[in-house]
């Protein structure tokens, strides 16, 4: 069975909260949902492993712990995700080809250095400049075949 995601649970959850019955069992909760309440059982098993076996389990009173989960996660990922470090136009601009790329990031006075290392985002701004270069031939080569 498939690991239950974050945002099925806050589909779960909005669903939980929406859903008019105070009594709300597993087998009324997947006609809102439209999974099977064996699936919905198996993924919500984790706050409480007694939903698999009380079918008449009411699924309100996980809202708590369901809330409380969500935002612990949220809390990591937040504190994991790292700034996505992204090549703009402008840094494009500096360099006319692939060459002057190579001549401006590894010589020295003309002469290639051997010692000279790319950090992350250089060989992001190459390998853009890489694509840049692979589209102009192909849009080249379109035009002279017709």
């Amino acid at each position: 069975m498939e690991k239950l995601s974050l945002s099925m649970l806050k589909k779960y959850l909005s669903k939980i909260k929406s859903a008019r019955e105070k009594h709300l069992t597993v087998e009324k909760f997947s006609r809102h949902v439209g999974i099977y309440p064996e699936v919905i059982a198996e993924h919500l098993s984790m706050f409480d492993p007694m939903i698999n076996i009380d079918m008449e389990y009411n699924i309100r009173d996980l809202v708590p712990q369901i809330e409380e989960y969500i935002a612990s996660e949220e809390a990591k990922r937040k504190e994991s995700a790292q700034p996505r470090e992204v090549v703009r136009k402008q840094e494009l601009k500096e360099f006319s080809s692939i060459q002057d790329f190579i001549y401006k990031k590894l010589t020295f006075g003309g002469v290639i250095d051997k010692t000279a290392t790319l950090s992350d985002h250089d060989l992001k701004v190459l390998t853009k400049l890489i694509k840049d270069e692979q589209a102009k031939r192909a849009k080249k080569s379109k035009k002279s075949k017709k």
